[in-house]
């Protein structure tokens, strides 16, 4: 299935505006969230084709945010890339645990980030 709907899940509106740049000038339509718990909720509202989620964020971060998405079956089709300051292996291996698909360290490549999200559509 073709992505075409992406939910940029972080706290920073920086990396939001930043994101959502670079991805509409591609052809996505971009969704926001500011939290993990604003992410649960978005997903499920807006059904986006792809997640990209920040792990350190206020409240519930993006490994809990991840692993509530991907185990409700409401959301568990839905492929969530972390993109995250968090660049330890065990960081990673700790995100694909909680369901993420792919992993990628800030800042983010924008060329690997779209080569990566074509490779899932």
């Amino acid at each position: 299935m073709p992505i075409k709907k992406i939910l940029v899940v972080d706290d920073s509106p920086t990396e939001r505006l930043a994101l959502t740049e670079l991805l509409t000038a591609k052809g996505y339509q971009v969704v926001t969230a500011e939290s993990g718990e604003d992410a649960i909720v978005r997903s499920k509202s807006e059904k986006p084709d792809l997640i990209l989620m920040d792990v350190v964020m206020p409240g519930m971060n993006g490994y809990q945010a991840t692993r509530t998405i991907s185990r409700d079956e409401a959301t568990s089709a839905i492929p969530i890339i972390m993109c995250t300051s968090k660049g330890l292996e065990t960081d990673r291996i700790w995100g694909m645990r909680q369901g993420a698909h792919d992993y990628l360290v800030k800042p983010v490549n924008p060329a690997d980030l779209l080569a990566r999200i074509q490779a899932l559509g």
